[in-house]
């Protein structure tokens, strides 16, 4: 599981699309769901996902490659509230957890 950006900018209030890719290596069928994290902490109230993997379980069969989108935009009050325009502090992952 591994975004398939290293990085992406993005101007706040404007939409973005990324990709995570996760493959299937085992001989069976694996469902999981992920979890979203944004650091630092205090960002991630300004980080809106309008469409994510993330929402819904995720199944891949035997072998099976997936690139997964995450449509999501920055709250322009980030800047503002942060007191900082440094946008460069965001970090995102969304580990994938098996059910």
């Amino acid at each position: 599981f591994t975004p398939v950006q290293d990085s992406v900018t993005v101007v706040p209030g404007e939409t973005c699309l990324a990709f995570f890719t996760a493959k299937n290596n085992s001989t069976r069928s694996i469902t999981g769901i992920s979890t979203y994290n944004v650091t630092p902490f205090h960002a991630g109230s300004y980080f809106n996902k309008i469409q994510c993997f993330c929402f819904d379980e995720q199944t891949l069969n035997p072998g099976e490659e997936l690139d997964m989108p995450v449509f999501f935009y920055i709250d322009p009050e980030f800047c503002a509230g942060s007191g900082s325009d440094n946008t460069e502090l965001y970090g995102s992952s969304a580990p994938l957890h098996f059910l």
